[in-house]
């Protein structure tokens, strides 16, 4: 089974703007060459453009639970939807909603949104599993944006996750090689959450490639 790659693009000096665009065009021309798929989160600001110029999923980053109405600063999933969003990451460690996470859930798939929830560990994807949602994303936060694949430092995180959930774990925190997602998948994961090691490195299409192939 070929993996699925969700790549956010975080809020880096490299994905954002211009470079945000180029970003996502040079992700769907790899996907579309090695026949994976792909899906990009971007930063709010961007979805517009970036629905505008691919053809790939977008999603948003995070999506608050609230409705249209006075939330000053808020982000809600009616908002992201008429910026061209088709999904949204929820709960990610960079941005955890506590309680919320369920009525976040909710309202995204009230509003027509695709949903990947993020949880920090087995127990979470324990209590999420539940959830209406396409995935749920496991990353320790300890290890995000570092050099030490989940797969590699703590590989029982994610067979005790795919024991709670076997349809639809993503894994995330420091997938920085194709092996890390092969690793992953024979734990049982369907798919890979990456930020850094696409949107930071040195040559995007050559990493892309190395990550797409052998699918």
């Amino acid at each position: 089974m070929r993996p699925v790659f969700v790549i956010n693009f975080k809020v880096f000096e490299q994905s954002f703007g211009e470079a945000g665009v180029k970003l996502a065009k040079t992700i769907e021309e790899v996907a579309k060459i090695k026949s994976v798929q792909a899906i990009i989160c971007v930063p709010a600001t961007d979805i517009s453009r970036i629905a505008a110029s691919v053809k790939i999923p977008v999603y948003a980053q995070h999506s608050d639970p609230v409705e249209p109405g006075q939330h000053t600063g808020w982000i809600t999933p009616k908002m992201l939807v008429a910026a061209g969003a088709k999904g949204t990451l929820i709960n990610h460690s960079e941005h955890r909603l506590g309680e919320d996470v369920e009525k976040a859930v909710e309202i995204a798939k009230e509003a027509g949104l695709n949903v990947i929830v993020c949880a920090k560990d087995s127990l979470e994807v324990k209590i999420l599993r539940n959830l209406p949602v396409e995935f749920i994303a496991v990353e320790p936060p300890e290890l995000i944006g570092g050099d030490i694949a989940v797969s590699t430092a703590r590989p029982e995180l994610i067979s005790q996750s795919v024991k709670h959930c076997p349809d639809k774990l993503l894994v995330g925190a420091g997938v920085k090689k194709r092996a890390d997602v092969q690793k992953s998948m024979e734990l049982g994961a369907k798919g890979v959450l990456i930020a850094s090691g696409v949107v930071k490195a040195a040559n995007v299409k050559e990493t892309l490639m190395e990550f797409f192939t052998g699918w």
